[in-house]
């Protein structure tokens, strides 16, 4: 095995070394640079909260609240996503991939259809800044913030998926044009839901079944 010294600058390691990989450089190489990382980002509501509280009072509102994250718990677990952080009456989930992402926002969204409230969501990708260990600064994690609030009702919205990359159950139910605050005007907005003869609510397993044919 080839011993490195202090003396020894990384450059000199030759390409594939594991120490040239990002986040395992030599520590004096990245002392003053921060890596982009590649994270999958769905923002999900609650649509109407405040509303409803003011009609229905705190404790009804506090029951859908804890049904809402129970769900989303669950779901979080069994696709691999993290639950970043609880946004009052919604949540910011990440991924290293946006294939279980959109599943997670997708397979909320679809669970909860028919509920008091319904869910909304959005979902992007990208390479974003991780900022002090536990929180992510870039334009994915803007984008996907604002589709959230540009959907309207049990609507996940998206952009540049192509059929392949969604899951099979899922699939792209239109576009639209939406103005995003800050972000400006996003043309061919994909509105993301489930295939003919999916119906996910009042479930709590994972989908099991072949899915039927996109065609």
């Amino acid at each position: 095995m080839k011993s490195i010294d202090s003396s020894t600058p990384t450059s000199t390691l030759g390409a594939g070394t594991a120490l040239e990989r990002t986040g395992m450089q030599d520590p004096r190489d990245v002392a003053d640079f921060v890596p982009l990382v590649d994270r999958s980002f769905a923002f999900v509501d609650l649509c109407g909260f405040t509303i409803h509280t003011a009609n229905h009072g705190e404790h009804a509102a506090i029951e859908i609240l804890v049904m809402f994250r129970a769900v989303v718990r669950e779901i979080a677990a069994r696709r691999g996503v993290v639950i970043a952080k609880w946004l009052g009456d919604g949540v910011m989930l990440v991924g290293t991939d946006p294939g279980p992402t959109i599943s997670a926002a997708g397979e909320v969204v679809a669970r909860l259809d028919g509920q008091p409230l319904a869910v909304r969501a959005g979902t992007a990708h990208g390479g974003v800044l991780l900022f002090e260990g536990d929180d992510y600064i870039g334009r994915p994690v803007n984008l996907a913030a604002r589709f959230c609030q540009a959907a309207q009702p049990g609507e996940l919205l998206a952009v540049g998926y192509p059929l392949e990359e969604l899951p099979v159950w899922m699939r792209v139910l239109g576009t639209r044009r939406v103005r995003l605050p800050g972000l400006g005007v996003i043309r061919h907005v994909q509105r993301l839901g489930l295939i003919p003869g999916v119906d996910l609510r009042n479930t709590t397993a994972a989908i099991t079944t072949a899915a039927p044919s996109r065609g």
